[in-house]
């Protein structure tokens, strides 16, 4: 594994990308498979992620405009939309004011397959990836991880009420 610096002024915009490339692919590792398999959603799980957190940013977006801000084809992101209204993550509603077109919002109850995969740590795919499993090391990462999810990550949407 590439060793990034430590240094917030020593790290560039190229360093900064490929340290998030990184940090996706342990995400994707984390997460429980899905079910059927992992085989059935080969190589989908990455866009299921982007367009979920587009919905959860953009509440009662309809597809076309997730397509537009995710730069995904319109045909993946509704495939993306599909499996995540499975999963019961988002819901669709007709829009009042073209009911022919469907808006995507985070479901108001959490499913259990939603459940599942917030509960999911990350310290088997973090040790993977670090290629130690020393428990100091790994509270270590985990620490500063944790500062950068909570300095970082954007609060998502709460869920619309009934």
């Amino acid at each position: 594994m590439h060793h990034f610096r430590c240094t917030l002024a020593g790290v560039n915009g190229v360093e900064l990308f490929l340290l998030g490339r990184v940090l996706m692919k342990i995400g994707e590792e984390a997460l429980p498979e899905p079910p059927g398999g992992a085989a059935k959603y080969a190589g989908s799980t990455r866009t299921v992620l982007v367009v979920a957190s587009d919905i959860a940013a953009h509440p009662d977006s309809a597809v076309g405009e997730i397509a537009a801000r995710t730069r995904l084809p319109q045909s993946q992101v509704s495939t993306a939309v599909a499996r995540l209204r499975e999963a019961g993550s988002v819901q669709t509603v007709p829009d009042p004011a073209d009911r022919r077109r469907m808006l995507v919002r985070q479901a108001v109850e959490t499913s259990e397959r939603v459940a599942r995969v917030r509960a999911t740590g990350i310290t088997e795919a973090l040790a993977a990836a670090l290629g130690t499993d020393d428990p100091a090391r790994l509270r270590e990462v985990t620490a500063a991880l944790e500062m950068l999810a909570h300095a970082l990550t954007p609060t998502p949407a709460a869920p619309p009420r009934a």
